[in-house]
């Protein structure tokens, strides 16, 4: 299988109504291994279908799931029956699945560092993702990647990725296949070069009808000059639809943007809103609609991730220079409260107003 060519790539995007959601976990996980294990499966799940019914109220038409490798290598036949019932779930409210199959954002190596696994999860109150030391901050070198630099585990997973990919190849729940979650970050680079080559070339192989993609993340914006690292520029060069992650300013997406669609082709963001560094849903929300940029925001219900605190990068920032530009008045990432009130319900008006302009933009071209 070939890279979409960019008519073909434009007829899927327009063939659907404007894609928006979020990168989803139930409020009552504590990480992605809570969302996939069997432990407690059944409570979360409850957990999930109220919030996609919430999330149905709002608007949202699809959800980023990033898959857990050790929950498929430990419970492996039971973790592909959940993860049928999660796809089943979110398509009975009406909402797509892109599926996230590899991740870079691992922990610095510390002291406390030690492989992950099935069973109860321990988490720290107070921190962006739930534990003190994370992938948010504290990087003195590479951090290693729990699978990939494991000879043990390396071919297994991709293995599962084969598995995945080929039984829902030609499943219409499935949007998306986000083959790696920002390549070469935590401070990995060209390490990660050698992983994502051999990402596209396994999922390309297996010919899947759903799009490819690999978002940039790293933007070097200076006076609108753009400087992307040769792992980016990789995932720009192969991905069928362009999809990128920004959590800067307004006047710097706008610049973002304009730089991106040079490549013609259809353009998702797959992370975005950072209230507390003046990334908001009331300058991002309109600008997506009107740019037709498809948008995925993290989080949804706060809950014992925690996104909704700072990175600890920021308060280190802090630290170092206390006129940094970081309102630590207000939530990082989420939209709702666990009372399922919303942080903000002036934003929740806003993104029920333009949901509701896309959903009649989009009738409007069926005529």
């Amino acid at each position: 299988m070939e890279k979409w060519s960019k008519e073909k790539a434009w007829e899927w995007y327009n063939s659907r109504s404007w894609i928006r959601g979020c990168n989803y976990m139930s409020a009552d996980c504590a990480n992605r291994i809570d969302q996939w294990q069997e432990l407690g499966f059944e409570e979360r799940l409850k957990t999930t279908e109220d919030e996609l019914k919430l999330m149905s109220e709002l608007g949202f038409n699809s959800v980023r799931l990033i898959l857990e490798y050790v929950v498929w290598e430990k419970e492996h036949d039971s973790f592909l029956a959940r993860f049928e019932r999660y796809l089943y779930l979110c398509a009975k409210y009406g909402i797509s699945c892109t599926i996230v199959l590899a991740n870079d954002c691992m922990p610095p190596k510390t002291e406390l560092w030690e492989m992950p696994d099935v069973g109860e999860q321990h988490y720290d109150w107070g921190y962006h993702g739930g534990r003190r030391h994370s992938q948010h901050g504290g990087h003195s070198c590479p951090a290693p990647h729990y699978y990939f630099d494991s000879d043990e585990h390396r071919d297994n997973y991709f293995k599962m990725v084969e598995e995945i990919v080929t039984i829902y190849k030609n499943d219409p729940r499935i949007l998306m296949w986000d083959l790696f979650n920002e390549p070469g970050n935590s401070r990995r680079q060209n390490i990660t070069m050698p992983y994502l080559v051999r990402m596209f070339e396994t999922v390309r192989k297996i010919n899947p009808c759903q799009p490819l993609t690999v978002a940039a993340w790293y933007f070097d914006v200076y006076g609108g000059n753009f400087v992307i690292n040769d792992v980016e520029k990789y995932a720009l060069e192969n991905s069928d639809i362009i999809t990128y992650h920004y959590y800067g300013t307004y006047e710097e997406h706008v610049q973002v943007i304009k730089y991106l669609k040079r490549l013609g082709r259809p353009i998702v963001n797959t992370e975005w809103l950072a209230r507390c560094t003046n990334n908001t849903v009331f300058d991002n929300f309109p600008l997506f609609y009107l740019e037709n940029i498809g948008c995925y925001n993290w989080g949804f219900v706060a809950g014992k991730y925690q996104t909704y605190e700072p990175y600890e990068a920021h308060w280190q920032w802090y630290k170092d220079d206390p006129h940094a530009p970081i309102d630590f008045t207000k939530w990082f990432h989420d939209l709702y409260r666990p009372s399922h009130k919303p942080y903000d319900p002036h934003e929740i008006d806003l993104i029920k107003k333009f949901c509701a302009l896309a959903d009649k933009d989009f009738q409007l071209t069926k005529r």
